[in-house]
This record gives structure tokens, sequence and C-alpha cells, in this order.
């Protein structure tokens, strides 16, 4: 789904479409995990509590703020938070006991009588005033202390699943004499991949025309896709959870990703056979020998799919022959 340009007197956010500020938001995400994995890293065993807080919040701050954009371009009204004039509490880690013991200390709102708060003496004001301020920082530092252990031994028993991932697939590509390349994780990916190896095969991206070079070559792979499952609904639609035209409309005109339902209606649409290099192995998708062009080889797509390789998960590469 897409919406209208707004005005021009309108911000820089909602001049921008619906699938620019997905796209951004995904690039964001991706180079707040990026930072993130950084500063765990680098944390030590007295700082980990803090920069887990850190981490947690700019994770927070980054949600709400999409989430305000995506509302804003889509035409719904955005509230602003109410502002507090006292800092929040912090909240604690999941699953740590000693934690959610100290938050059990938390004061209650000022409205509310303490248990054994220290009296003011005399009308004047002489008696010492207790210092929230301090007290929330000193249960804070408290907190911080007793999760850094459990922090620091969860920290060294995380597996590095892109390393791993990258060189279980290196040996397939090596056996199979292939390079990749690169492809912008955008949303469109697997498009971007599809139509950078049907332009090598020299394979028409659009059948039905020459050429549309006004025209990004993922969006005519996105149009043929979407096309061919329209075409084909009662072979597809049971694998769709949602509507099937909604989810349709999202293929062709949005940045929804592509995944295996994209992949079986490619390969029929052009007539290709796609072969996806990943963890663990290859799979293959092959159209129907019917459906070949009698006396043509079919040509061969060569893919990488990564799980964990960069910084949403899911991706797709272009692999040519060296």
């Amino acid at each position: 789904m897409s919406t209208s340009p707004e005005p021009a007197a309108a911000t820089a956010i909602t001049e921008e479409t619906l699938d620019q500020i997905q796209a951004r938001h995904r690039k964001e995400q991706r180079d707040l995990q990026s930072r993130i994995t950084q500063k765990k890293k680098n944390a030590t065993k007295k700082t980990r509590k803090g920069v887990n807080d850190e981490c947690a919040q700019l994770e927070k701050e980054l949600k709400e703020r999409q989430e305000a954009e995506i509302r804003k371009a889509s035409g719904e009204a955005v509230e602003e938070a109410p502002q507090e004039d006292f800092e929040p509490e912090p909240e604690p880690e999941p699953g740590n006991d000693l934690a959610d013991s100290l938050q059990s200390t938390t004061l209650a709102p000022p409205q509310q009588p303490q248990a054994q708060q220290p009296q003011e003496s005399g009308s004047g004001g002489g008696g010492k005033k207790r210092n929230r301020q301090k007290e929330r920082l000193a249960r804070r530092a408290a907190e911080q202390e007793a999760a850094a252990v459990a922090a620091e031994s969860e920290a060294s028993n995380m597996v590095d699943h892109r390393s791993i991932e990258k060189k279980a697939m290196s040996k397939t590509f090596e056996k199979n004499s292939l390079v990749e390349k690169e492809i912008a994780p955008d949303g469109h990916c697997l498009f971007s991949a599809v139509a950078d190896q049907l332009t090598l095969h020299g394979v028409p991206l659009d059948p039905a025309e020459d050429g549309r070079p006004t025209v990004v070559p993922y969006k005519i792979v996105r149009e043929q896709a979407a096309d061919y499952l329209s075409r084909h609904r009662q072979d597809y639609e049971a694998f769709v959870e949602e509507n099937f035209d909604d989810y349709v409309d999202k293929i062709k005109n949005t940045a929804e990703w592509g995944g295996q339902l994209e992949l079986a209606a490619l390969a029929n649409a052009y007539n290709v056979e796609i072969r996806v290099v990943q963890d663990g192995g290859r799979t293959e998708v092959i159209p129907p020998s019917s459906e070949g062009i009698e006396g043509e080889e079919r040509k061969v797509v060569w893919l990488a799919y990564y799980r964990h390789g960069y910084g949403l998960g899911e991706h797709y590469n272009s692999l040519r022959k060296k």
C-alpha cells in the first residue's frame, strides 16, 4: 500500500512515500542493531547492566518514533505521550530475581505517605529532606551490579551465528564456482537478486515488452510475481494467511519481503530453475516440465539466502559464476 505525497508545506518525513519510509526504517533498525552489538561487545562487568538499559531505551525510542511516522504518513493522528515532572523508575531485566526484588522497593508516588519517612523539624522547615534523586541513583547502581555477572555469562555463551552461516555457505560457493554480488538490504533484495540473474542470462524482465528503462528492475520483477500469483490464485491462496488480494497488492506495490511463495511464482513466470544456497545446503525451485520451452535448456538462477548475515536477518544476494 502506498500513500500520495503531502503538500509542499509538510515536513520532510511526510513528503516520503510509505514505501520509502518503510525502507528507511529497516535501515535505521539495522544500524541500531549494529550499534547495540558493538556496545554489548565492549561492555565490561561493571557497565554491562547500564549498556543493556541504554540499548533497550534506544530500541524503544526508535520503535516509538517509527510507529509515529507510519501513523502520520497514513493520515492517523499522532498522540504525544504526557510529560511527567519526575523521572520514571527503571524496569528490571526479565528473569532477574534480584533485580525484581530491588524493584519492589520503588518509592511510592509523592502524594502517598512513606513509611518511616524522616519528619521535618519545626515550622520553618529546618529538618533534612530526603534526596530522591540520590536514592534512585543508588538503587540503579545496585541493580547494575546485581545483573552484571548474569549479563556477562549470557554474552559469553552467545553463538556467532553469522560467522557459522557464512562459513557453511562458502563451501557451496566454492564447490559451484560462485561469487556473490551484494544486493541492497532494502526489502526488495529477493526481487533485485532475481532481476540481476535474469539480466545475466539475457531473460527479458517483462516478456510483454522489449524493455522498460525508466522502471527500476526489481519493480518489474515484483509485478511479474504479483501478476502470476493473481492468475494462479487457486494454487497459492491457501498458503496466504491474510486477504489474498491485499497480500498480492503488497508484493506488487510496497517493500514487502519476498519468500518461498514468490520464488515459486517467479520460477514459473520466467520458466527458470531457481537454486537457493543457504546454511545446510541448497534448495531448488523448478517449474513443471510441461511448462518448459521444448528444445531450449532452462536457465538456472542462483541466489544466496541468509538468516543471520544482515541486520534484520533474512536477506538474498545474487550468485554469479566465476
